[in-house]
């Protein structure tokens, strides 16, 4: 069996200062990863043959990555546990994230849930993700640690009922991911690359996959470690992508090629996809959108009125009730002012969660951006109409984004508070838009899935 590696998310130091987490209910998300790893790892180390090692808490997430990956050696495996937290305290329940694409690391996702599930039934069923469902498009925890990694969020810390459960049953808990880790060690067996100190002198035997690019197979082979497709580093050279110089990115040499894993590509704006059937990874580049515009808010829109209402749809089965013409006004809207419509859809399901409306806005503002109004109170403004709610939508991004004048009457209420032209790229709108400093990088995430499901990345 391989050892465990166990990190309490939340419970080091970021940016120079503890990381408080989520404060709900008298408590902290580090608090409560902390007691619950402690019980994880007494209930590990009481089952014979299980050697677990737990992350200290006095260090970063990038120096937490680097202390799991100078110990790590082939069969070992990697869990950081996280409390979910979300504005509206309904939200509820348990859910793991895998590296996209990996069939195997969402079989052992999907093991380690149902192991919590059968042991706290009373928590929900959130499902295992994908790391590029996330807000960000992936998790470094799933893409830097060498060995096999996954990411837990055990419950909804700002949930009464789920801090409840936590706090009143932690070693139910405990229990159930000490078994799914356990059963998740025992069954990894395939060979991994870990540092040359304390790899197996044996050279490790890599099955072959072929490479598709752009719907031609390419003239050399990937190889499969640990159910993650990796490509000559030259594949990443052919899309004009410079990965060797990325500290970030796992590089190893076999049979004196070197190798990274194809899905360190999608970053670069390059569709990642796996046929199970031919044992093919599908590497495909951007067929009609220029990657130089893709973050430029002025401009224009690359997806169909069908295709928006398919993604919205895809993340929200109930989007469309409410808002039928929504998708329709984005594009109209955004037309008439000059602004991307697919970057401003984004902001809209970023900022509304795929119009779930779980924060302070509600939907009878017709306020799809989180716009503030003027005068006392600072409340959120409201608007008469869908329309004229992306009408203001557009004008503020707009006023951020261009020193062009505006082609509709104003109805935005703080276009004039905004420097013109200030941010016309979405990182730009981070600390500015919104108080999150990487707000630009999830609209961006999204803007990507769209792509991605339209068939244009």
């Amino acid at each position: 069996m391989g050892r465990i590696f166990i990190s309490a998310g939340h419970g080091g130091y970021e940016n120079g200062a503890v990381d408080p987490g989520v404060i709900a209910g008298g408590t902290t998300e580090a608090r409560e990863m902390i007691l619950l790893r402690d019980s994880i790892v007494t209930e590990l180390r009481s089952r014979p043959g299980v050697e677990v090692l737990t992350v200290p808490d006095n260090l970063s997430m990038s120096q937490s990555i680097s202390w799991i990956n100078s110990r790590a050696r082939a069969g070992d495996v990697a869990l950081e546990i996280h409390a979910n937290a979300f504005a509206n305290p309904t939200g509820r329940g348990a859910s793991v994230y895998y590296i996209t694409n990996n069939d195997q690391r969402k079989r052992n996702a999907e093991q380690l849930l149902l192991s919590l599930l059968r042991r706290v039934p009373q928590l929900p069923n959130r499902g295992v993700q994908p790391d590029t469902a996330t807000s960000l498009g992936n998790l470094p925890f799933n893409r830097w640690v060498f060995i096999p990694s996954l990411l837990m969020e055990v419950c909804f810390l700002t949930n009464p009922e789920d801090r409840s459960l936590l706090q009143n049953r932690r070693r139910d808990f405990a229990i159930g991911i000490a078994e799914g880790l356990g059963a998740w060690a025992a069954g990894t067996a395939l060979p991994d690359p870990v540092p040359p100190a304390t790899s197996n002198p044996v050279p490790p035997t890599y099955p072959p996959i072929n490479i598709n690019i752009n719907g031609q197979i390419y003239g050399e082979q990937g190889v499969i470690i640990n159910g993650n497709a990796y490509i000559p580093i030259d594949v990443a050279d052919s899309f004009k992508v410079n990965l060797s110089t990325n500290t970030a990115i796992r590089r190893l040499t076999y049979r004196n090629i070197v190798y990274v894993r194809a899905i360190e590509l999608r970053e670069h704006n390059i569709s990642v996809a796996w046929d199970g059937g031919t044992r093919t990874v599908m590497l495909r580049s951007i067929l009609q959108i220029c990657p130089g515009y893709l973050d430029r808010i002025v401009g224009h829109g690359n997806t169909s009125e069908v295709q928006l209402i398919v993604f919205l749809k895809g993340n929200n089965p109930q989007a469309i009730v409410q808002f039928p013409d929504l998708p329709k006004l984005y594009r109209e809207e955004a037309a008439i002012e000059g602004i991307n419509y697919d970057i401003a859809f984004c902001q809209m399901c970023l900022e509304t969660n795929f119009l779930r409306f779980n924060g302070e806005i509600q939907p009878t503002q017709n306020n799809f951006a989180g716009l503030g109004s003027v005068g006392g109170g600072n409340t959120a403004a409201s608007f008469p109409s869908a329309r004229i709610g992306v009408r203001a939508h557009i004008q503020h991004l707009k006023a951020y984004a261009s020193i062009e004048p505006l082609v509709m009457e104003q109805v935005d209420p703080r276009f004039r508070f905004v420097a013109r032209g200030i941010a016309p790229l979405l990182e730009q709108l981070s600390g500015r838009w919104a108080a999150d400093l990487q707000y630009g990088q999830k609209i961006l995430a999204l803007l990507r899935r769209l792509y991605e499901s339209s068939g244009l990345l």
